[in-house]
């Protein structure tokens, strides 16, 4: 009785905050190369850091969403374990989301940790993956990945009970999305384009301070799956299918586990099971302010979210001692 109880609780809530450390670390050394223009650098700082503060947590963690092959990192790849022992959790990441952001110093970069069950998230191969999402309070199948964007963005529109051209469209400013994107102006909405930092463009959905209405079109399937633990989190729908063109890109899929290729994946299939989703801006943007240094020390700006309760926590820290920070 008391083991069947227990399985039901999920995840530690103490963890929520652990994992705020964890973010609140690879930020801030990301954010110390912040406008350097090295891409490479300031994500190996992140990763560096993010894997000191995770093989400190007490937990038997696997990563499951990694660096990958993508960003040729050597740690926090798919399949390495870290931490000091505990319950067995599956762990999603990206240490700096948004490497040029940062090295551009431009807006929207983030540290990012998602943590839930063992066995209970997407393992999404790197490549790419087809999105849409919205925020929550809406009837569930509202907008489909498989209808015209012309639909969903009507149907969205009637939802919410406002004229189309009232309603504003998240896209990744990518030559593939120019047909998507003269779909969504063709029946009156709005475009707001953004260069990089999809995990954030999903998230946008679910605050109506950003103006964001709806996120669509092709972005990665790691982040896919990031952008999922944090909609479980904070509510709102989301589709996803990977982008599979060629044998290599399915040999990768098919490498880890993916058996149909042609698959829509809910919210639910790509993080089930109780969710903690953490992020922490590095530079300022939507949803998080960036990190500040003055002589007294360094400001972060935290979100953590847990799936099983519904809470949503902004954690504004001042951290006096920023030696703290340095790798050990």
């Amino acid at each position: 009785m008391t083991s069947k109880k227990a399985a039901n609780q999920g995840l530690s809530r103490t963890l929520a905050l652990e994992l705020a450390r964890v973010t609140e670390r690879a930020a801030v050394a990301a954010s110390r190369l912040s406008g350097r223009g090295d891409e490479k650098e300031a994500d190996q700082a992140a990763v560096d850091a993010m894997r000191q503060e995770l093989n400190a947590l007490p937990i038997e963690g696997t990563i499951v969403i990694g660096e990958g092959e993508r960003d040729e990192a050597p740690m926090l790849y798919i399949g390495e374990e870290v931490g000091t022992g505990g319950p067995k959790v599956d762990i999603a990441l990206d240490p700096l989301e948004g490497t040029t952001l940062t090295a551009k110093n431009m807006e929207n970069a983030l540290a990012v940790v998602a943590m839930a069950e063992g066995g209970t998230l997407l393992h999404a191969p790197d490549v790419y993956m087809d999105k849409i999402a919205i925020g929550g309070g809406y009837p569930d199948g509202i907008v489909d990945l498989d209808a015209p964007a012309g639909d969903n963005i009507k149907a969205l529109a009637q939802a919410k009970g406002v004229d189309v051209s009232e309603i504003t469209a998240c896209v990744l400013d990518r030559p593939r999305h120019a047909n998507l994107i003269a779909e969504i102006r063709g029946v009156g909405a709005r475009v707001s384009l953004i260069s990089d930092g999809d995990i954030a463009g999903v998230i946008a959905t679910t605050d109506a301070t950003t103006g964001i209405d709806i996120y669509m079109g092709v972005g990665g399937a790691p982040e896919g799956v990031l952008a999922a633990a944090a909609l479980r989190c904070i509510g709102g729908q989301m589709q996803g299918r990977l982008v599979t063109n060629n044998e290599e890109q399915k040999a990768r899929a098919a490498k880890m586990g993916v058996k149909d290729f042609d698959a829509k994946y809910s919210m639910i299939e790509m993080a089930s099971g109780d969710v903690i989703f953490a992020a922490t801006g590095v530079t300022d943007g939507s949803m998080l302010d960036g990190i500040k240094v003055t002589k007294e020390g360094v400001s972060t700006h935290t979100i953590v979210m847990r799936s099983s309760t519904g809470t949503v926590r902004r954690i504004r820290a001042f951290h006096r001692a920023d030696s703290k920070f340095e790798n050990h």
